[in-house]
């Protein structure tokens, strides 16, 4: 794995971490921004061809 790909999988771990704490928290507008991160990086990995898991966030 290049350090494009485990970056980038790295950065969607963390984003989908974060979304869900600011879920919890009750914190809608950071979960708007986290979700918009989350797909921007999601969108980004299919354009490099990098695989990611889907996850219930």
């Amino acid at each position: 794995m290049d350090a494009f790909t485990a970056g980038l999988l790295q950065r969607i771990r963390a984003t989908e971490s974060d979304l869900r704490r600011a879920r919890e928290s009750g914190d809608d507008f950071l979960a708007d921004v986290e979700e918009a991160e989350l797909e921007d990086l999601r969108r980004l990995a299919v354009e490099h061809g990098v695989e990611v898991s889907p996850t219930a966030v």
